[in-house]
């Protein structure tokens, strides 16, 4: 029984302990459910349609209801009064089609831009899981680096007591055993910063997080293999975006806008028709011979506005320059979007070539390593040449692992460009 209790307090304690892996999809998903700025953006949206609805309402008839009690007169005559009103427009040429249409473009733009706000979102979730990658595995790196150098104190201070080499090797292998650990701790540091990145990508709000990211041990020698070409060349690239990218569907649907603005505005150089009805009802003593109790009216309405000063056609003479300035907004933004694209398309197979020979560096500086440390043990170099080639290694290895994660970053960021 004693045995039973035990186990299950061990799974408990496994269970509160349990820490989360997550891979680059979840960390998207949860960044969705949390991000504070996707939540702004879907609220702006959700305003927008709002707006479209008490646009729609001026179709749809309204229903006024005014009462009074009271005392009027020098009669001292006591007053009930009701009156009910309804109106409901028959034509005007446009007026309530255009501020309609206007708030429906307006939020379809709202709705575009939401779906960048995510897709930049996603690229910023992947920018900041990627470099909480590339900070482990330069750890590794770091580790080796004194795990290298400790064995080499180690084997300079044999050498000094076999007196095969002097006091200054011992010196120089403890200086850089301390730089190694000194790279080594400012490597778990940037590791700390990268989650902390990461967390405010996410939405990750807790002041702990007992989560990590998913990470794989790299083989340096096959990285370049694993790294496929993209499936796009670079005009099928840009012809992509112009096709997809949301921030340019945003702003057409700000030009459909700007145009039933503009019809909106020479609407009101035309009448307004419309129908309207009311009922009273009343009840004055004193009067009533003279005043009905119920009364009614319907009747057909026109409302024109024959001058007001010139504001109709300065509010026109705007509605023309904003068509314009949205036009020329669209083109500006396709200029932008070609040279970001044609940006993000280079560094990809930048970053990919950089691979390439990043590894073939590593190796060379592998062989290199080797060849000096033999030299050193044999008494042909000093420890300078050594320390040399051993940093050289070091470096070489660092720089292929934030080639090879770069290479990832800028795949997102043409993924990103293209809206892909």
């Amino acid at each position: 029984m004693k045995l039973h209790i035990l186990m299950f307090l061990s799974l408990g304690a496994i269970t509160l302990n349990a820490t989360e892996i997550y891979r680059v999809d979840d960390l998207i998903l949860k960044s969705l459910e949390n991000s504070p700025s996707l939540q702004i953006s879907k609220a702006n949206y959700d305003a927008s349609r709002s707006r479209y609805d008490s646009a729609y309402s001026g179709y749809l008839p309204t229903l006024d209801f005014n009462a009074m009690a009271g005392k009027a007169g020098i009669t001292d005559e006591n007053i009930i009064f009701g009156k009910l009103s309804a109106s409901q427009i028959i034509y005007d040429f446009g007026k309530t089609g255009g501020r309609v249409d206007s708030s429906n473009y307006q939020s379809n733009s709202y709705k575009m831009q939401n779906i960048q706000d995510v897709s930049d979102k996603k690229r910023d979730v992947k920018e900041a899981y990627y470099s909480v990658l590339n900070a482990i595995a330069l750890i590794d790196v770091q580790k080796e680096n004194v795990k290298l150098n400790t064995a080499q104190l180690y084997r300079s201070q044999k050498y000094f007591e076999a007196g095969i080499r002097t006091k200054i090797d011992v010196s120089d292998a403890k200086v850089t055993l301390i730089r190694a650990k000194l790279d080594l701790n400012n490597a778990e540091y940037d590791l700390k910063l990268a989650y902390a990145t990461l967390d405010e990508v996410v939405g990750f709000s807790d002041l702990q997080n007992s989560y990590e990211v998913y990470s794989k041990e790299l083989d340096l020698d096959s990285l370049y293999s694993s790294l496929k070409p993209y499936d796009l060349d670079l005009k099928s690239s840009i012809e992509y975006a112009y096709s997809n990218r949301a921030v340019l569907k945003s702003q057409e649907e700000l030009i459909k806008s700007s145009l039933a603005q503009s019809d909106e505005v020479v609407s009101e150089y035309y009448p307004s028709l419309y129908f309207g009805a009311n009922y009273t009802k009343q009840k004055v003593e004193t009067f009533k011979q003279f005043i009905p109790e119920d009364q009614w009216q319907a009747t057909i309405n026109l409302d024109w506005n024959l001058y007001e000063g010139g504001s109709t056609n300065a509010k026109e003479q705007e509605q023309k320059i904003n068509i314009n300035i949205s036009n020329t907004t669209l083109l500006k933004q396709k200029l932008s979007i070609k040279r970001v694209t044609t940006q993000a398309y280079i560094n990809v197979y930048k970053s990919r070539d950089s691979v390439k020979l990043s590894q073939n560096l590593v190796q060379v500086s592998a062989q290199k390593f080797e060849q000096a440390s033999k030299r050193y043990e044999h008494g042909l170099s000093d420890y300078i040449e050594l320390q040399q080639a051993r940093q050289g290694y070091i470096d070489a290895k660092a720089s292929l692992i934030v080639d090879y994660y770069n290479y990832y970053i800028a795949t997102a960021n043409l993924d990103n460009a293209i809206g892909k």
